[in-house]
């Protein structure tokens, strides 16, 4: 007998003989003489109604088990239902119990339940309707990223997850050690008393990735346009609904493109991955709209539909400082603006989403080309209603001269980036790229407002359980 998925079934929109189906009991109801159990197989947002006749002797001492969460097969037919609501039922034939779902100590119940309790069980809230969906769409998205950048002439590469170098220069840093820490006495010391790191396995001090930048660099300098998608990591003790420890970046690189062509790609990237969404996850997205974020359709249609503002830094700020009354935070030139003043330009004064660029160089990253009045480089974010930054990207700098000078106003050490200096001693050419975070991205997409929500087993400051 031919097990489909509920998915499928709907999909084929016809009855059928003979079919058997899996999943998980959302809730069941009892008549008479018949039984109606809804079933969800994770395939689809949509339950299937199984139709039991509990007068059937071999159905009796299965039908207590038939409960909310416990896990069987059911064989049947697949007819027409009298009933509104959906248009199919299945009538069954047999079913086989795979598990038991115990109430009393099942944390999972049919009433409303919190985000904030849900995370405390994150191994089971996937099978709440919520978070199936933002997993289906999750995962949607994530075929959505990779089909953009394929249709576009684009190569995926795999960068490293240890690194020995800081591409943001923050020092905010996951160290990596094959030492024993649990035994401080047998770390091993140089001359200087310190932790010799040369003693370690890669020879010298390592860490988890923070970006996938600049390896992305030397191989869209071969390749031409290349992209990563993979995870990335911040020891930044944040609690911020926008922040976590560990979270995947997407980060594109191209040779022979400037900002503007960086922007041109950043805006269109966005619009084609948003408008997937909107026509292969209608359901889950409907679910979001309904119950969580009623202006979510209108938010993705601004996405979709406009065309981006362009600012200038300089004339953000002269915008901003009309409005100073507003913020906590007050703008003048030279501000690293947050979100509170992403969101009112995006939200307040042009209504959809903003690329900004031209930003001072002391809020700028080393990597980011100097513009000729010395005092700006050549970043641009782009900012979206309801999220604030959703890209930030750089045309890179490429004359060895001027990166040379700026990692020294970093206070960086340039022997460890010899090799990213020797991009641009061999065949360097103008080049930009720019990384978005994929959960802020879903965040957009879902309406979800917490980082925390639009990932399987989030990472922040205190949350490692699971």
């Amino acid at each position: 007998m031919k097990t489909v998925s509920i998915k499928e079934l709907f999909a084929a929109d016809k009855t059928a003989e003979k079919i058997s189906v899996q999943g998980w009991v959302k809730t069941r109801r009892d008549l008479k003489t018949q039984s109606f159990a809804e079933l969800n197989d994770g395939s689809t947002r949509k339950n299937l109604q199984i139709v039991i006749d509990n007068t059937r002797e071999e159905f009796k001492s299965v039908l207590p088990e038939i409960i909310n969460g416990a896990s069987v097969l059911v064989e049947g037919d697949l007819v027409l239902s009298p009933a509104q609501g959906q248009k199919y039922e299945l009538l069954a034939g047999k079913i086989i119990l795979y598990g038991p779902c115990p109430q009393e100590t099942y944390p999972i119940q049919k009433k409303k339940t919190s985000d904030e309790f849900l995370r405390t069980v994150a191994h089971l809230r996937p099978r709440t309707n919520k978070y199936a969906s933002m997993l289906r769409i999750r995962s949607e998205l994530s075929f959505a990223v990779h089909k953009y950048f394929r249709d576009n002439g684009f190569f995926y590469v795999h960068t490293p997850i240890i690194t020995s170098s800081d591409c943001e220069g923050a020092g905010q840093m996951f160290n990596v050690s094959s030492f024993d820490l649990s035994k401080r006495e047998n770390l091993p010391l140089n001359e200087k008393g310190v932790t010799d790191f040369s003693k370690e396995l890669f020879g010298r001090r390592t860490f988890l990735t923070v970006s996938g930048q600049m390896e992305g660099e030397s191989l869209a300098l071969a390749l031409g346009k290349i992209y990563t998608f993979g995870p990335t990591f911040r020891a930044e003790n944040s609690n911020t609904y926008r922040h976590a420890a560990e979270f995947w970046m997407i980060e594109p690189e191209m040779a022979f493109y400037d900002v503007f062509d960086d922007m041109d790609l950043a805006e269109d990237f966005v619009k084609n991955i948003t408008k997937h969404i909107l026509e292969n996850c209608a359901e889950d997205v409907d679910l979001f709209a309904k119950f969580l974020d009623k202006t979510l359709p209108e938010t993705l249609k601004n996405v979709t539909e406009n065309v981006y503002e362009r600012l200038a830094y300089t004339d953000a700020v002269k915008i901003l400082e009309k409005e100073n009354d507003k913020f906590e935070l007050k703008v003048s030139w030279g501000t690293d603006l947050s979100s509170e003043h992403e969101r009112f330009l995006t939200e307040k004064y042009f209504k959809k989403p903003v690329i900004m660029y031209n930003k001072p160089k002391n809020v700028a990253a080393f990597y980011m080309k100097l513009n000729d009045d010395e005092k700006t480089v050549r970043g641009m974010d782009l900012l979206v209603p309801r999220i604030g930054e959703l890209i930030g990207g750089a045309e890179r700098e490429n004359r060895l001269d001027v990166l040379e000078r700026k990692m020294k106003d970093f206070k960086m050490d340039a022997v460890g980036y010899w090799w990213y200096m020797d991009l641009r001693r061999f065949g360097s050419v103008p080049h930009a790229g720019f990384g978005l975070g994929f959960e802020r991205m879903m965040m957009l997409v879902t309406g979800i407002s917490n980082i925390r929500d639009v990932t399987a087993y989030p990472r922040v400051p205190g949350c490692a359980e699971f």
